[in-house]
């Protein structure tokens, strides 16, 4: 089969698109000999600010020389771009080499797509020699597949309201489910002042070594420069910005070196490798700028919680020309909370629907900002394509566009010639 036609066949193979559980891809995950691998694991969670961090990190082993093997969810335009290794996305034919493996190894056990992504990875990992793996949360952190593998170094970003379905309705339900990520004695990374007392009760009882940023670590952010500083006495002084924009990608470093310090690896990697793999690392789709005269930025901020870095971003970033926001989202996200926190920053709403079962009409979606906008210009279209076409051609040359909600939404204009 193509790598399509294995997607295509995973998508109906479980009878849900998500189903929260170890046991299933445990024991296929023994039977593939890929629960214990020979290199570092560092598992990240987190509501927002896990893609980011994980390209800082990688970006930091490569530039030293080291072999990491990445694997983050979701994609933007090509399921490869799940699985990396030494900065390379997995080809078709790997991928679909560790597709059929996995099948074999099933003996009819039902997978989920996300599933059958994991083992396919670490299968990927486990054929080349990697110093590093580290591995993105899909979901949540306790039930999530990728927690079949014990982190040497757990990574929890941020714990804010989204998938509420799933992990709860507060921040301490849902920073518990984050935390099962955590082993005992291993290291755990905490990337905010501020986290769930929950978080930090679990460790406590569980008896794993908790690095909060402000208590073991903390940064100083400077003009054109930051530095960081490690309880221990550790310092590095003048680190350059990260090419990621937003003053959240540089708590976002400081937390991935509190990590690598963690690892053991400070001398191994270097302080100028550290320089130049925070200054070069890049996502798509985070405050991402597309093309110029119109600006027009991309950003998958879809919760509560992205959407205020998103709004602060836009805010300093302010030109001399009108902001025009092309939103499109999916019904189980905070849509009311999102767009009026956006709000105070865009001048004309463009909507847009999005297909799927998921996926939140155009007619729906400008309900809701209509809702919330009380002095801004609303336009809707029957899609992302559609909205984007129209807004380009409208636009001023000084004009800025904000095309945010969902990756789907991203996806849907980055594809657009």
């Amino acid at each position: 089969m193509t790598l399509d036609e294995w997607l295509s066949w995973q998508e109906r193979l479980h009878p849900e698109e998500i189903e929260l559980g170890l046991e299933r891809i445990g024991q296929v995950g023994a039977r593939l000999n890929l629960l214990s691998p020979q290199a570092k694991v560092v598992t990240v969670a987190g509501t927002n600010g896990k893609g980011s961090s994980i390209a800082i990190l990688e970006s930091i082993v490569c530039t030293a020389g080291l072999s990491v093997g990445v694997y983050t969810s979701p994609h933007l335009l090509r399921y490869n771009e799940r699985i990396r290794i030494n900065g390379k996305e997995a080809s078709d034919a790997d991928l679909c080499d560790a597709f059929e493996c996995i099948d074999r190894a099933r003996n009819g056990e039902s997978l989920t797509y996300f599933e059958f992504g994991t083992l396919a990875a670490l299968e990927l990992f486990r054929r080349h020699p990697l110093d590093l793996i580290v591995l993105e949360v899909g979901l949540g952190g306790r039930l999530d597949a990728t927690n079949i593998v014990d982190a040497d170094v757990a990574l929890i970003t941020t714990v804010d309201l989204d998938h509420q379905s799933w992990l709860g309705e507060s921040r301490e339900e849902i920073g518990l489910e984050k935390a099962g990520i955590l082993r005992p004695g291993r290291p755990a990374v905490i990337g905010e002042y501020d986290p769930p007392s929950t978080v930090v009760q679990y460790a406590r009882e569980l008896g794993t070594p908790l690095f909060k940023v402000g208590c073991d670590f903390s940064f100083v952010v400077e003009e054109s420069s930051w530095s960081w500083r490690e309880s221990n006495g550790r310092e590095l002084y003048h680190l350059p910005l990260p090419a990621l924009r937003g003053e959240v990608q540089i708590a976002n470093s400081a937390a991935v070196l509190e990590v690598i310090h963690l690892l053991g690896w400070m001398e191994r990697v270097g302080e100028a490798q550290i320089a130049r793999g925070v200054a070069d690392a890049t996502v798509p789709g985070r405050f991402q700028t597309i093309r110029q005269e119109p600006e027009v930025i991309m950003d998958v901020a879809h919760n509560p919680q992205a959407a205020r870095v998103l709004a602060q971003n836009l805010a300093s970033t302010a030109g001399n020309g009108e902001t025009i926001a092309v939103v499109a989202m999916l019904r189980d996200k905070e849509m009311a909370t999102v767009v009026a926190l956006l709000a105070p920053e865009v001048d004309h709403w463009i909507v847009g629907g999005l297909q799927g079962t998921r996926g939140v009409s155009s007619e729906d979606m400008l309900k809701v900002v209509e809702s919330e906008v009380k002095d801004s210009v609303v336009d809707s279209f029957a899609n992302v394509k559609l909205a984007y076409e129209a807004v380009l051609e409208g636009a001023k040359r000084n004009d800025r566009i904000i095309v945010f909600g969902s990756f789907h939404t991203v996806a849907a204009v980055l594809n657009t010639p």
